[in-house]
């Protein structure tokens, strides 16, 4: 696969695209982006992503008529031009080229831009059919061989449209100190309309309005999230480093089916995934592998190696709970071509921190010691049947085999220094990674997690339907309780993280929105919890990072 390690405001437009102008830099967080007009080309917005030491890949989608919708299949191939300057009036462009943007891409172009230099800040922008996009901001990363001062990323997951607005975009938009904003996966959601959350508690509805099967659906709810303004406003400041879960694909997605799939049904589960997959690329700012994954590395000089994952491609099915197979070494999460990558990727790396994006959690945690009215509505957020819940097999601990693979690697070879960082769950986590939960703590962790809650989906106070930090609270407890490595836990909020790294410790400040379902949520820290270098143990810190 390709692997990055190894590849060696505002701005004068014409009056159509007067309205289309995004959140200015350095505005406040209470400001928004205008509605796009309905004639403008680049209705969707700009993005940059997976940010190189010298290049960054550029994103934007072009309507070349009025008929040229997301999915349609309809409109001209039309000519796209780039820029890429030092300052934001474009007086020092030092990158500029042209793209298609065509029905075979649903009319997505990308740009991916080498030639710049490292840790600098740049701004781009594109032109079509006589008319300037807004102006982005991106970054390069240090270096290689650079021992940078730090390096801090926004880090969110789990947006589901229906469940409320993208306020922890709007917020991580107005901050001007972040290198990149990570994204965990479950980017969208492939849900019905009123399936996910019911349909009273829907705060928008998508679009389509049908759970998403084909090529064309996945295009349009792709469409869809593009044209939220904190999404434009997040996407036009920062350049994001993204991997899937199972909700761009479909709930509890493995290589061969998801929990919802019904084969006959839904059609044919390879067509199916091939179609999301092909979506994500086309409307996500994603330098795909060979292999069509989003496993990948990225270096940010001597300081960190950020090593992304794709659990879905590639995974056996889930078994179920009380089956007693998820420990048969024959099962895999990762695949057998991912998991030696990854093991010889931390092995070999020379950086100060060895960061790990998993879509799902790697630490052991058991649910049994859970309240028992508690565990429905629990295996209701983690998408589980509700007849009862032990362990989530799918997470790690559903597949231990490679898990211990894995942990045992760092812990025989003396790898430190690995912070894993996670979505998916719903809730915020601060975690020690023992190589055996049982031992732990008479044997020292090999690890730690951060986990992030989501930016919308529901939490176990949603659904309850019961004020946030009430019944979560035994829930809790019992879990801290069972799980001794486990050293915080929030159930209720909603919000995103951010990652500040030095070479002394990994610091994850948590922040939470004051309601989902208000345009202008308010956002307020929470906690912070820390990593010092050669510790493999979470320790409180006293407040986020200035």
């Amino acid at each position: 696969m390709t692997d990055h390690d190894q590849i060696s405001r505002r701005t004068a437009v014409t009056a159509v695209a007067t309205t289309a102008a995004l959140l200015p830099f350095g505005a406040t967080a209470t400001a928004r982006a205008a509605e796009p007009a309905a004639a403008a080309p680049f209705q969707h917005g700009i993005a940059s992503g997976d940010p190189l030491p010298d290049g960054v890949l550029l994103w934007t989608r072009v309507t070349p008529a009025a008929d040229a919708l997301p999915g349609s299949g309809k409109g001209p191939a039309t000519e796209v031009s780039w820029q890429v300057a030092a300052d934001k009036g474009f007086a020092k462009v030092v990158a500029r080229g042209t793209a298609t943007a065509s029905a075979a891409t649903d009319h997505t172009v990308k740009a991916d831009v080498r030639g710049l230099v490292p840790a600098t800040t740049y701004w781009f922008r594109f032109t079509a059919l006589g008319v300037h996009s807004p102006v982005g901001r991106t970054r390069t990363a240090p270096a290689a061989g650079t021992a940078a001062a730090n390096v801090r990323f926004g880090v969110v997951s789990c947006a589901n449209w229906e469940s409320g607005y993208f306020s922890p975009y709007r917020h991580l938009a107005a901050r001007t100190d972040l290198d990149a904003v990570l994204h965990l996966g479950d980017y969208l959601y492939e849900y019905k309309t009123g399936e996910y959350p019911a349909l009273k508690y829907v705060v928008r509805p998508h679009s389509p309005g049908h759970e998403i099967i084909t090529l064309a659906d996945y295009r349009i709810r792709h469409g869809v999230h593009k044209t939220d303004p904190d999404a434009q406003a997040m996407h036009a400041t920062h350049p994001v480093i993204a991997m899937w879960d199972d909700h761009e694909f479909a709930d509890n997605a493995w290589q061969g089916g998801a929990y919802n799939h019904t084969p006959g049904a839904e059609g044919d589960w390879a067509a199916r995934m091939a179609a999301a997959k092909q979506a994500y690329f086309e409307w996500m700012p994603v330098r795909p592998s060979t292999a069509g994954t989003t496993y990948r590395r990225l270096q940010f000089g001597t300081l960190a190696d950020l090593h992304l994952l794709d659990l879905r491609s590639f995974r056996d099915e889930q078994v179920p709970v009380g089956s007693g197979r998820a420990d048969d070494p024959g099962r895999t999460l990762t695949g057998r071509a991912q998991l030696d990558w990854l093991k010889a990727g931390l092995e070999r790396s020379a950086a100060a921190w060895r960061l790990v994006g998993t879509s799902v959690m790697i630490s052991q945690v058991a649910f049994g010691s859970v309240p028992a009215h508690l565990l429905g509505p629990l295996a209701e957020v983690l998408g589980l049947p509700k007849e009862g819940l032990a362990i989530n097999t799918d997470q790690w601990d559903g597949y231990t085999d490679d898990r211990r693979e894995l942990l045992s690697h760092l812990s025989d070879r003396s790898i430190g220094n690995t912070v894993f960082l996670t979505g998916d769950i719903h809730m915020a986590w601060a975690n020690d990674v023992p190589l055996k939960a049982a031992t732990y703590p008479s044997q020292d962790p090999v690890a730690t997690e951060f986990v992030v809650t989501s930016v919308t989906s529901d939490n176990l106070d949603d659904t309850l339907h019961v004020a946030p930090h009430t019944a979560s609270l035994p829930a809790a407890a019992a879990i801290r309780a069972a799980n001794r490595h486990v050293k915080w836990l929030d159930m209720d909020s909603h919000g995103y993280g951010v990652l500040d790294v030095t070479a002394e410790r990994t610091q994850m400040d948590y922040f939470a929105v004051s309601d989902k379902a208000d345009k202008n949520a308010t956002s307020a820290h929470v906690r912070s919890y820390r990593t010092l270098s050669g510790t493999q143990r979470v320790e409180r810190a006293d407040g986020p990072v200035v």
